[in-house]
Formats: structure tokens, sequence, C-alpha cells
């Protein structure tokens, strides 16, 4: 779908080409039978932040990215993705998982990827289990590396639907 978009003089907004109403500026296009509520099945590919001012706390947590994560905030949970960097200002306490994953700030936990990159400023203590192994001199690491024997074991699992939540309200017996 065209927009034309009419003299700024007139006043009058953008009309489609095909009669169909414009879409609102800043509202996405889904495709059709999507509701506003559900999640895009079909992610474009982007980059999403996690900024400096942003903690993330909780029993567990996993955040979970389609694409490119970039993390300068501190999140206390799991973290998984297809991509994840971890800025020189970020830190994450618990299980890293993505195809590929490059340090500037702090890991305490595991890290599992297919290529990990430790860049000079990077604080890790855990374990490293990886297909493509670079640690720069000046990063801190402390703990175990393992080169994986099954790419399997290094791939993230990227679909939300298959982590278990807890959605019944258990109390204690005793």
């Amino acid at each position: 779908m065209a927009f034309v978009r009419s003299s700024p003089r007139d006043g009058n907004p953008p009309v489609a080409q095909d009669n169909q109403p414009p879409v609102p500026f800043g509202s996405a296009v889904r495709p059709a039978g999507n509701s506003p509520f559900e999640p895009a099945r079909d992610r474009a590919s982007g980059m999403s932040v996690i900024g400096t001012d942003l903690t993330i706390l909780g029993d567990k947590i996993t955040i979970i990215s389609q694409n490119r994560l970039q993390i300068d905030g501190d999140i206390h949970g799991d973290v998984t993705g297809k991509q994840v960097t971890i800025g020189a200002e970020g830190s994450v306490i618990g299980t890293v998982s993505a195809e590929r994953i490059e340090v500037l700030g702090g890991v305490h936990g595991a890290i599992r990827a297919r290529s990990v990159t430790l860049h000079p400023s990077s604080q890790v203590e855990g374990e490293i289990v990886h297909e493509k192994l670079s640690i720069s001199e000046g990063a801190q690491f402390d703990g175990r590396v393992r080169r994986s024997k099954d790419v399997n074991e290094l791939t993230p699992n990227l679909d939300p639907d298959t982590y278990a939540t807890r959605t019944n309200h258990e109390t204690p017996t005793g």
C-alpha cells in the first residue's frame, strides 16, 4: 500500500491509494487475524535494549529475545536470545544462552553459546560451554570452560511457549 501526501497547506491527511484507511502513525502493522494483544510471530530483525537505568529481579525470570539483545542494565535471571551483548555497564546473574554472546560487563553464572567473546572489560564467574571462545587480554574470568561436542547443547531455546510457567498458586502443606 502506498500513501500519497497532500499538500501541507490543504491540511488533508495522507490517503491510501488502495482506498484503505491509513495506518495511524506509531501503530504496528500486523498480519490479518492477529490480535493486537497477542505477540507477533513473524518478528522483524531488530535489537532490544535493556538500558542502564533498568534492573530486572525475580524468581525464575527468563528473558527471551528472538533477535539481538543489548544488556546495559542489571538482570537477576536467565537470558536467552539469538545474539546477546552484555555492555560494559551491564550484568547478568544467571544463565546466558545464545548463538553468539559478547561480554563487556559482568556475568555470574553459566554462558552457553556457539561463539563467546570476552572483551578486556569483562568480568565473568561461572561455566562457559562453547564451540568457539575468544578471551581478550585484560578480561577477568574465574570458572570452568568446556568445548561442546554437541551443537544441539548450544542451540538457544527461543520459543516462549516451551518454558514452564507457574500458573497455579500452591499453598505449602505441613
